[in-house]
């Protein structure tokens, strides 16, 4: 099915406005490019600089089905051989290794053996200089500040992972996102059939100011029996970066207006968790008609907006084109 085209007309810090002219983005046939230079490879994210257990303990706490490390309760067969709890179920209480019945005998000298071990962070080849005990260290994992970002972009199911600057360069080469300096913004979305509300990532643009890197989404989805619009914008950095700025969206026209004031959301979370928790500008489908103007048969959307430092006062005064 083809799809309508969405025009979105962009300014920034006072500039004449831009045509620019793009489609829905959530049928993009984009193929995922895998992390390389900046990007990473978890695979093989611990360098030869870090420093390994020995081979040998590596092996024995490393589950013979799915390759994981093991954690406690750790489980045997009569023979020895061990797997984890997670794999004992999907085994059908079999032994992989000799096909014996397991059984529910707990290998407690292993889990011992792994209590004395500290392991520095799968992500110390990115930075991180922390070693753990080596059941502490799973849980620092999910939250290390090293750890790579996952690709920001909403419109296809892409897996690239790696640093901020990686990231910034992948979403303009490979997703051919639209890149603009400074921390004010004037978009028109426009759409011929405003009656097709599908759940669709319409427009991603980036935006770099303050030194950082922000993106903005407009999308369109059912809220609910509700078709609705809606903007939002995202930090390219960690939550605690994320709270040090803030942003605001009007839309508005036929003198009404809705102004949305907030702190934007680190990539950490995911697109979709940041739409489901409704944080962001949220426009009913009649509201937005209403604001076209006209007939009421074509979306015409103007968002404008503005971003600013909440840390420091002096920086927070935006002047166009030098906030980046």
């Amino acid at each position: 099915m083809e799809l309508d085209s969405i025009e979105c007309v962009s300014s920034s810090d006072g500039m004449d406005e831009d045509e620019i002219h793009s489609h829905h983005h959530h049928h993009s046939e984009f193929s995922s490019t895998k992390a390389r230079n900046g990007g990473a490879n978890i695979n093989n994210i611990l360098g030869p600089t870090a420093i390994a257990p020995a081979t040998s303990v590596h092996e024995l706490l490393e589950c013979p089905v799915c390759t994981n490390s093991m954690y406690p309760p750790i489980h045997q067969c009569h023979n020895g051989h061990t797997l984890c709890s997670t794999c004992k179920t999907r085994v059908h209480n079999r032994c992989p290794t000799c096909r014996q019945e397991l059984g529910d005998i707990r290998c407690l000298a292993l889990e011992k053996v792994a209590e004395s071990l500290e392991l520095p962070c799968k992500y110390y080849s990115l930075g991180c200089p922390e070693i753990f005990p080596y059941y502490s260290k799973l849980k620092h994992e999910t939250e290390c500040n090293f750890r790579p970002y996952s690709c920001p972009y909403a419109g296809s199911e892409c897996s690239t992972v790696g640093d901020i600057s990686f990231l910034v360069a992948h979403l303009r080469d490979d997703h051919k996102v639209d890149m603009h300096t400074g921390c004010t913004f004037n978009h028109r979305y426009v759409k011929s059939n405003p009656r097709e509300v599908e759940n669709a990532t319409w427009m991603l643009t980036v935006f770099h100011c303050f030194g950082q890197y922000f993106c903005l989404h407009f999308e369109a989805f059912q809220l609910g029996m509700a078709p609705v619009y809606m903007a939002f914008l995202r930090f390219m950095g960690d939550e605690n970066d994320a709270r040090n700025y803030s942003y605001s969206l009007e839309v508005g026209a036929n003198g009404r207006k809705l102004i949305w004031e907030g702190t934007p959301r680190s990539v950490r979370d995911s697109h979709r968790k940041v739409r489901d928790s409704h944080d962001g500008l949220i426009i009913q489908r009649n509201m937005a008609l209403f604001f076209s103007g006209g007939d009421r048969k074509e979306l015409k959307l103007r968002v404008t907006g503005r971003i600013w430092k909440e840390q420091n006062q002096d920086a927070a005064v935006c002047i166009p084109n030098l906030c980046s």
